[in-house]
């Protein structure tokens, strides 16, 4: 292990694994019973459906937040790409007036419509060019987006007339999903539809992402694997609550730290040369790229032994599309594509 820490020591890379009037939401967290889906199609939920069918105001429980929207929200900030990337599949890049943390570049189909959406900022904004878009509704992918040092406590932007919403998938605390699932994140799609005043074309969305999702094939037999995000000496890994277990099972692969009941975990190599997982997917990012990894994994002569290195049976993905989004999908049908480019049989 001590060849381990020497080879791969230099190579750390940063864990990523986070005059409105229109919207408003309460500061007070919420309490109660977490619904088996969402906090946010909690005890409201009635009531909810009830107001999106005659209109606002709509209320719905957000990560321990009642987050109340009067009218249509027109000015709208994404922080993190899963953010962005779902307000574009529903077709609102008109309404969307500045974007902030994105993750990578934005995918093919939508690239035409968000090049004229303004990025102010490529880390977590802070609060001063937030208010300066005058937002009235604010959609993060992390909790850690909305906060003193980021773009504001909710609380405090609820009070200036800016309601925030967090995508359920990333809430902390009581809020958290016991194990994420695909119907889960449908449900998260059609709740911001409802909020945003495009109900049809949040039910559209989920019926294609639902048919691709039932086509997507599942391997033939007992395949184990790793999903690496990022880090080296201790190893940043997909757990067994999150989106990669979500996105591992929809294909029938076995992760090696599913038994870790967190979302993403540190896993030391100890740990994973037991376990000598038959595929390592590999997350592509700017700050810790696949390839990058890959030469890690290749170059150490401990992990070099491993069966998915010496038979380089390395699936790579971009690392927006690890994260829970409209990308969930597509990430999985990939991932079953590169399976069986490998060699690995599907039923």
């Amino acid at each position: 292990m001590a060849v381990i820490a020497v080879a791969l020591s230099g190579c750390n890379a940063v864990n990523p694994p986070g005059t409105a009037g229109s919207a408003r939401a309460t500061a007070s967290p919420t309490s109660g019973v977490v619904s088996q889906v969402f906090d946010s199609t909690s005890a409201d939920s009635a009531a909810t459906s009830d107001a999106a069918a005659t209109g606002y105001p709509i209320t719905v429980q957000n990560c321990g937040f009642a987050v109340t929207v009067d009218h249509r929200p027109d000015r709208i900030l994404a922080i993190k790409s899963t953010s962005l990337e779902l307000l574009l599949a529903l077709g609102l890049a008109d309404r969307v007036v500045g974007a902030a943390f994105l993750d990578g570049p934005v995918p093919a189909q939508w690239r035409d419509a968000a090049s004229s959406i303004p990025v102010i900022s490529t880390g977590a904004p802070s609060n001063e060019p937030v208010l300066g878009l005058d937002p009235d509704l604010i959609i993060a992918g992390w909790e850690s987006n909305l906060a003193p040092d980021t773009a504001g406590d909710r609380g405090r932007l609820a009070a200036a007339g800016i309601a925030s919403y967090v995508s359920p998938a990333a809430c902390r605390g009581a809020s958290q999903p016991k194990k994420l699932t695909f119907p889960m994140l449908f449900s998260e799609f059609e709740e911001v539809g409802r909020l945003l005043g495009v109900r049809e074309a949040a039910t559209a969305l989920v019926a294609q992402q639902q048919e691709e999702l039932a086509a997507v094939p599942k391997l033939d037999r007992r395949v184990t694997a790793l999903w690496w995000s990022s880090g080296s000496d201790t190893p940043y890994v997909g757990g067994g609550i999150g989106a990669p277990e979500m996105v591992m099972n929809a294909v029938g692969l076995e992760n090696i730290a599913a038994g870790v009941d967190q979302t993403w975990t540190s896993l030391g190599w100890e740990s994973i040369i037991e376990d000598d997982p038959d595929v390592i997917i590999l997350v592509d990012a700017s700050w810790s790229s696949a390839s990058k990894k890959m030469r890690l994994l290749e170059q150490n002569p401990a992990t070099a032994r491993l069966t998915a290195v010496r038979e380089h049976r390395f699936v790579t993905i971009p690392f927006p599309a690890s994260e829970a989004g409209v990308r969930s999908v597509d990430a999985a049908r990939d991932i079953a594509r590169q399976l069986a480019a490998l060699g690995f049989g599907s039923r």
